[in-house]
């Protein structure tokens, strides 16, 4: 039985392999938790072996994030400091790729004001536009991945030891990214790709109008999907380097499209709770109306569910349509992760906010051209989850038929 260094260093030679594809004389961008730095430095150390020029590092620190929103003056969360955006504008520049590892507390911004919050991500969208923009239009590769911090494992197995915790939640990241320390985490994960490109070209053939989405919980809800949207799911295109393709989410068991923001009626009920800026939204909905979200109600955590999708004009417009299978890998461990990254793979999900532009012929569009053609633009892209055991989804085509696209929270094809 392989180690759990040996585990570890094989997932951190996948995120840089295959999740980034890293590309010789490329500068890597890596972002990581200050409690997950033995994968992080594994991560530089695969990146220089591959030819990296750089490796450049931004350290992030749940306590001291927490600090600052207590404590700091109310001034600061207003603006950014020059050298943010000098940074964030020069590695757009070099199209550099994005590696993240998360491993936050769930919780580690409770009882923070979520004004506050809400007035940094304000402030600091102009700084970070550009290379978002890069990001989001897959002009650049970029991963995430994940770290079992403590905090987190004491989240998710509240019942274990901190020993017995995160070992629980290592077994889950590895199971959940294919990785056994064998040297085979790489072809299970083409295996695996294939498939979902499978499900991607039966779901391209048929070009749906719509989307209908019906479940016990109550939700009855309808997305339309604009004229030349594509759907997506494992590997993606990246649009600067022909034909290097990079997987973003590590875990993945998503496709996805575009939704047409001004075209979403009725209500959907949340399947999870959803983790957002530190703090817990739980058994909520959200009623849309002409494509706007026009009302919301969480028995946990509303006002920060108020405040996400207040946060822009765009955040209460839906950003992205994601098909997961019920019987997915990670749903079928039982465990909740309170991470989006892992529980977005477990479960069909919407995101409100910006969208990903999946859509034939929206290179070089402005902002303002793609809005014409229903794709939103926010600061924020929140996802959260849908699917349950009983989800039917129907697909209407162009021509007017009807097509099960799940029957029971799984693919009816």
């Amino acid at each position: 039985m392989a180690s759990f260094e040996e585990k570890l260093q094989e997932y951190a030679q996948l995120l840089v392999e295959v999740g980034i594809n890293l590309q010789p004389g490329q500068v890597l961008n890596l972002r990581s938790d200050v409690d997950c730095a033995p994968l992080a430095r594994l991560c530089a150390e695969a990146a220089y072996a591959l030819g990296a020029k750089d490796v450049v590092l931004e350290w992030r620190d749940d306590a001291l994030t927490r600090l600052r929103y207590l404590h700091a003056d109310d001034s600061v969360f207003d603006q950014v400091y020059p050298w943010e955006q000098v940074r964030c504008d020069h590695l757009a520049d070099l199209n550099a790729p994005y590696l993240v590892i998360i491993g936050s507390d769930p919780e580690a911004l409770a009882g923070v004001d979520p004004e506050r919050i809400s007035r940094v991500n304000k402030s600091r969208y102009p700084a970070v536009k550009r290379y978002s923009d890069a990001q989001m239009a897959s002009r650049l590769q970029w991963c995430i991945g994940a770290y079992a911090t403590p905090a987190w494992a004491r989240k998710v197995f509240p019942d274990a030891s901190q020993a017995e915790s995160v070992d629980r939640l290592w077994d889950a990241i590895f199971n959940a990214v294919r990785v056994a320390g064998d040297g085979q985490a790489a072809q299970r994960w083409q295996d695996h790709i294939g498939e979902q490109k499978r499900v991607v070209d039966i779901l391209n053939r048929y070009q749906f109008v719509s989307l209908h989405y019906q479940n016990a919980l109550g939700t009855d809800f309808t997305v339309g999907l604009p004229q030349g949207h594509y759907w997506a799911g494992g590997a993606e295109p990246c649009k600067t380097i022909p034909g290097l393709e990079f997987v973003a989410n590590m875990p993945t068991e998503e496709v996805f499209t575009l939704p047409h923001r001004d075209k979403a009626e009725g209500r959907v009920y949340a399947a999870m709770p959803l983790a957002l800026h530190g703090n817990l939204i739980q058994n909520f909905y959200l009623d849309f109306q002409g494509g706007r979200i026009v009302d919301v109600h969480a028995e946990v955590g509303e006002e920060y569910l108020r405040q996400a999708i207040a946060i822009d004009e765009g955040a209460c417009h839906l950003g992205e349509v994601a098909l997961v299978p019920f019987h997915s890998p990670i749903r079928d461990t039982g465990i909740l992760f309170y991470e989006t990254l892992f529980d977005e793979n477990a479960a069909c999900h919407l995101a409100f906010g910006e969208a990903y532009p999946c859509l034939e012929g929206a290179d070089g569009k402005s902002k303002e051209e793609l809005l014409t053609l229903g794709v939103n633009d926010s600061i924020t892209h929140v996802d959260f989850m849908v699917g349950t055991a009983d989800l039917s989804i129907t697909g209407k085509t162009a021509d007017g038929r009807e097509v099960p696209v799940f029957i029971n929270g799984d693919f009816a094809f």
